[in-house]
């Protein structure tokens, strides 16, 4: 391709007074074919820049990429974690609108194509973060060793374990989190109540329905029987303790509201002394 006109020194370009009337659409047409002949090397030399033009930070290869590229799995696990934990501070200290990739990089190094690569998009990320949430706070449900058990035990014990869990610090502020942008990312609500509340209701619901023949209790009420139950452990002290109206409960208080949830549950409010 040829270069393009130099234009010499002290030139200057007059404004054409020429008017085209309205019917010369000859004229008008090669007006505009003239534009477009002039305008095509122009586009061609744009098409020559490098290919990270738009911004070497987020285009340019970096040390995460190439540990991937050479297939150290090790690495990009361990790599991959420190971007999570990352975003797991930004999001629980920013909000899911307030937090950004920046921020996230500002932690943990590395660039956006990298934790794009890993985790997607930012509400995709934002469910990496509630899932490992909610599965590191919650853990396994104690569920094992039912045979023998009373009903009383299993639900004290489930019941312990799910208000520790709802009453941790991350898990208090992801859900206040949750409930503020839960309307405008369905998605992302969608993910926190099924490993979160949904997925502790599905595992009590499997627990009880194993022991129904022993505990008398109908299988096919497994399920509406333990959402009842977990909502009683949340009861109102959760949303208390959410709304900033008092702090967690002491492990003693803890206890004690989860005993007096078993009891009116399997015994109902005339529990005899």
């Amino acid at each position: 391709m040829g270069s393009l006109p130099v234009r010499p020194a002290g030139f200057r370009l007059k404004q054409s007074k020429r008017q085209f009337a309205p019917e010369d659409s000859d004229a008008w047409y090669r007006r505009c074919s003239a534009t477009q002949r002039i305008l095509e090397p122009l586009q061609d030399l744009r098409s020559t820049e490098p290919e990270n033009w738009m911004g070497e930070e987020e285009f340019a290869e970096d040390e995460d990429d190439q540990e991937a590229a050479s297939g150290r799995s090790g690495k990009r696990d361990a790599r991959r974690e420190e971007f999570l934990r990352a975003a797991t501070e930004v999001f629980l200290s920013s909000g899911f609108s307030g937090a950004s990739v920046d921020s996230i990089i500002a932690k943990a190094g590395g660039s956006k194509r990298t934790i794009y690569s890993y985790f997607g998009k930012k509400d995709q990320l934002f469910t990496t973060v509630i899932k490992e949430i909610t599965g590191r706070v919650m853990g396994p449900f104690p569920a094992a060793n039912i045979a023998g058990a009373d009903l009383d035990t299993v639900l004290y014990r489930s019941g312990s374990h799910y208000l520790d869990a709802v009453m941790s610090p991350e898990a208090l502020q992801l859900y206040r989190i949750v409930v503020g942008e839960g309307a405008r990312f369905p998605g992302v609500a969608r993910a926190f109540f099924e490993n979160g509340p949904g997925r502790a209701s599905a595992a009590l619901a499997s627990i009880l329905e194993e022991g129904a023949d022993d505990w008398g209790i109908p299988k096919r009420s497994a399920a509406k029987l333990a959402e009842h139950f977990i909502g009683m452990i949340r009861d109102d002290l959760h949303l208390k303790v959410v709304l900033g109206l008092c702090d967690p409960p002491t492990p003693a208080e803890a206890r004690s509201s989860v005993r007096d949830a078993v009891d009116v549950f399997v015994y109902g409010i005339g529990r005899p002394s």
